[in-house]
This record gives C-alpha cells, structure tokens and sequence, in this order.
C-alpha cells in the first residue's frame, strides 16, 4: 500500500508518498480502502511538532484522521460492518494512505447521497462544531459569536447553532461575508474596532464565544462578555490558559452516533462543509501550504 510518510518534524517537504506494508484489523477493528481523506490544520501542527508537548507522535508517521471509503476486511468481534460497506470516520493508524485502520466504533455508515469528498470533509469539522456548542450550551435564543465562521469547523458550527435557534454573528474576511450570510451568521470583519463593530450588531451582548480561529481575537471576546470568560471556549488559541478561557481539545473522543446523525442532514442538504479544493494523494505537501496559509473556505481533501 501506498502513504504519505514524514520521518522528522519540519515544513511541508518533510512529507513524501512511500511503499509501507500492509495493514490487517485487530480486534474491533477495520481496514478500509480509503476514498478521501480530510486534511485539516492540526496536522499541519502535529507535522512541525507544535503538539508534542501534549500529544507525542511516534515517527515515521502518516498524518491525518478523517477519512471516506470502503470497507475490505473486518477484525475479531466486528459485527457492526462488513466488506462492501462505505464508511467514514476517524483513522487509527493515519488517513493520508491508500489503506487505513479504523475502530469499528469510530465509524458511520456512508448515506447514498453523499460523495466520497463530502464525506471525508465531515467527521473532524462537524464533530468538533457539534461538541464546542455543548460545551458552551447554546440555545434558542442565544446570541453566539464565532470566530472563523467561514472554515470548516466554523461553517459547520454556524449551520448547528442556527439549527438550535441561536443567532450567529462570525468573523471573517469580507471577501467570506456573502458566504456567510447564506449559511445563516450576520458575518462581521475581524481586526482592529472588532468590539465596536460587534456591540453595533448586538447592543444587547453576546451570550457565547466559540474561537475557531485562534487569531488572538480572546481579549477582544472576553470584553464582550463583560469581563468574564464563562461561555467562551477556542479550539485554536495557545494563550487560553493564561487567559483563564477554556481549551477545548476532543474530551473523551469522536462519536460515532452524531457523525452519523451529522452525515444523514449532510446527505439531505440540511449541513454542508464545502470542499475547497482536492489533491492527489502524492500532492499532500501542497496541500499543507495550502492549509498553512491560511483563509481556506470549507475543507481541503486527498483522493488516494
């Protein structure tokens, strides 16, 4: 089988496409033909090794964790699936291979309606929006701010917060405000006079913050929330800790039950995580300058 591979931590030219041997389910797990894998910023994060400190990754190391495709051999114990089933989910062993491991229970069934790209963009980006909002408890009639509304992660919490009846104001650059406004969120600029511009909005206060852009927006949403950091929760910002604001990093894991919940509305057009953009599998590299750079609307995916 083929995989993407990087042997030290660095830039974008630490990853190459290898011959690796391979891989058979153990117990309670599965080997999927992958289709698509999603390609999401905290690779390229773990790929410099920003994140040993907390998360220690084993080299060589295949990078990625969502992915789209087809069952082919079953581990001991393994009723929930079979060969022949198309499935999306999270990688045990890294998605960026035409081959992956999966724990059976890490993985939903593939509605009909939905392409092999649609499906790899939604495990991580809808997980990560559905757990953030309960964390932060957001209701019909909450005012949520949300910061990097037109990202992956952020499109999808801007659908979920709305679906719950909450009004969504996002970040974003204004070249992303029409975007943002047909997904639903009264979109805003962010930068400098952002707490001016989003009092003007909502003169009443916002009643939650959900930073998925960790551009250093905390002070401004802690001021927002008058003075307190009750109810705002990043998943991108390092300076949380020192700023008492809570770092939301996956709590007890994915679940297979909302992504299977999330995939059905996606399959009926109720959710939509756009797909910017695909790339062979041999283009990993590009695709991580891409991510790196920034300013990606919807998801970036390889096809192996």
């Amino acid at each position: 089988m083929e995989a993407i591979l990087y042997e030290e931590f660095g830039g974008p030219d630490v990853l190459h496409l290898a011959r690796v041997d391979e891989v058979r389910p153990g117990p309670g797990q599965v080997r999927v033909r992958v289709r698509a894998a999603g390609v999401n910023p905290i690779d390229y994060k773990i790929r410099k090794g920003w994140m040993e400190p907390v998360s220690p990754t084993p080299l060589p190391a295949t990078p990625g964790s969502e992915f789209a495709g087809v069952v082919e051999e079953t581990g001991e114990g393994v009723t929930a699936f079979a060969p022949g089933d198309e499935v999306l989910g999270w990688s045990a062993t890294g998605a960026y291979a035409t081959h992956a491991l999966a724990d059976a229970g890490s993985l939903a069934p593939k509605p009909d309606g939905l392409s092999w790209e649609e499906a790899a963009a939604l495990p991580v980006a809808t997980e990560t929006a559905s757990r953030v909002l309960d964390e932060l408890a957001v209701a019909e009639g909450d005012t949520l701010l949300l910061h990097g509304a037109a990202g992956a992660v952020g499109s999808a919490a801007v659908q979920l917060a709305t679906a719950r009846g909450a009004t969504v104001i996002g970040t974003a650059s204004p070249a992303n405000h029409d975007y943002l406004r047909v997904l639903g969120a009264v979109p805003v600029a962010y930068g400098d006079g952002l707490v001016e511009r989003v009092r003007e909005l909502a003169p009443q206060g916002v009643d939650a913050v959900f930073d998925a852009s960790g551009r250093g927006e905390l002070p401004d949403s802690i001021e927002l929330r008058g003075g307190t950091t009750d109810r705002i929760v990043t998943i991108a910002d390092a300076d949380a800790q020192k700023l008492g604001v809570r770092f939301s990093a996956g709590g007890t894991g994915p679940s297979a039950a909302r992504l299977t919940r999330n995939a059905r509305l996606a399959a009926l057009g109720e959710l939509r995580v756009p797909v910017a953009r695909t790339f062979p599998l041999a283009d990993a590299r590009a695709a991580h300058e891409l991510s790196e750079a920034g300013h990606v609307r919807g998801k970036l995916v390889l096809l192996p």
